[in-house]
């Protein structure tokens, strides 16, 4: 029985410890000429430390021996991260069942008892050596599957992101006349959750990848007002009251599409992120929002950050019924709007981050610096 290395056959490497001269040089005779490459050591100690250097294919061990006797040293090894998978099979005179059990606690894979029958040891020996190389090469087979499975199952998932961000893309191209929307209120909302979470506001609302997820999550705010009529999305001038009852549902369009994907996949917390930042990202602080009327801290986090950013963004836009407002007008608008449409709390980080808002703006605008 050969391993392949480096495209060379190459026989397995038995380690044998026996503190009996004749036992040890009968095994290694034994072994050599079945064409094993055999290394005999008289005690524990000296086996142990060449197999840290260079580790066997299978060790068999006698029991009974000074310093280091055999379950000791088969203690070692399985001890140590790279020697514990090594097969040991012990070899001993010591033939009490309470003995031969301990054995296998320890994690022995055979016992052969002395005196000992040449083709009893051999067939143990390549029996052994088989299931070894069988175990290794199936955890590598498994590890190799999962891989492919990890592959695969990302794959999978950037597709369907992929089209989750197309059909907001398409929601949003209705009535974004910049084309930009997106990009920006995903950079703004990335930039301050990081801010958020190092300065350790909200840590216990934050998951570890609501930086990641938010990111995504974001672009779903206004996926529903594909439900939204043309007439009243597109309208140039200002809503009528009846108008802009029927805008104000495209949080609920949106929520409740994303919850049906999240019914098949509970456990997706892109998905889950989407759904309250869809829903929730026009209440405002003083509950005067829609569509709950939610107020303060019943308001998820998510949505707070996405009401600022969405908000920030629109006012830096140029729209039908408005101009850009310059960088200067739109933080004045925000700080006004602390405490009543805003998170308090984030209006302060806000403006620790505000000029970064202002170059996200710029670079993903095509526009020249605002007026200050």
């Amino acid at each position: 029985m050969f391993c392949l290395f480096n495209n060379i056959m190459v026989p397995p490497k038995i380690m044998i410890v026996d503190d009996t001269p004749a036992n040890l040089r009968l095994l290694d005779k034994i072994l050599s000429d079945s064409g094993y490459r055999v290394f005999a050591f008289p005690r524990a100690g000296m086996a142990l430390q060449a197999a840290r250097k260079n580790p066997p294919d299978l060790f068999l061990m006698d029991i009974n021996m000074p310093e280091i006797d055999g379950y000791e040293a088969c203690k070692i090894l399985k001890s140590n991260l790279a020697l514990k998978d090594i097969p040991v099979i012990f070899i001993s005179a010591m033939n009490e069942p309470s003995e031969k059990v301990h054995a296998f606690q320890l994690g022995g894979v055979d016992y052969v008892s002395k005196p000992f029958q040449f083709e009893e040891v051999l067939a143990r020996v390549e029996t052994h050596l088989k299931i070894h190389r069988m175990q290794s090469e199936l955890e590598g087979y498994n590890k190799h599957l999962e891989q492919l499975v990890s592959e695969q199952v990302q794959e999978i998932a950037d597709s369907q992101l992929a089209t989750i961000l197309a059909l907001a893309r398409l929601a949003q191209s209705r009535d974004d006349n910049t084309g930009q929307h997106l990009e920006r209120v995903q950079a703004f909302s990335r930039v301050l959750t990081e801010r958020l979470q190092a300065l350790g506001l909200y840590t216990d609302l934050f998951e570890s990848d609501t930086a990641q997820y938010i990111h995504y999550a974001c672009s779903l705010h206004d996926i529903g007002k594909v439900g939204i009529p043309d007439y009243i999305l597109m309208k140039p001038g200002k809503l009528t009251a009846e108008e802009f009852e029927v805008m104000k549902t495209h949080t609920l369009i949106g929520a409740e599409n994303l919850q049906s994907v999240y019914e098949k996949y509970p456990h997706n917390s892109f998905i889950k992120m989407g759904i309250a930042i869809a829903r929730w990202h026009h209440e405002r602080w003083d509950g005067s929002g829609y569509p709950d009327g939610l107020a303060g801290e019943e308001i998820p986090i998510v949505a707070r950050i996405m009401s600022l950013v969405d908000v920030y963004d629109a006012l830096r836009s140029e729209r039908p019924y408005k101009e850009s407002y310059s960088r200067q007008k739109a933080r004045g608008i925000i700080i006004e709007g602390s405490g009543a449409q805003f998170d308090p709390s984030i209006i302060r980080v806000f403006l620790d981050v505000e000029e970064e808002f202002d170059r996200i703006y710029e670079r993903y605008s095509g526009v020249e610096p605002a007026q200050q």
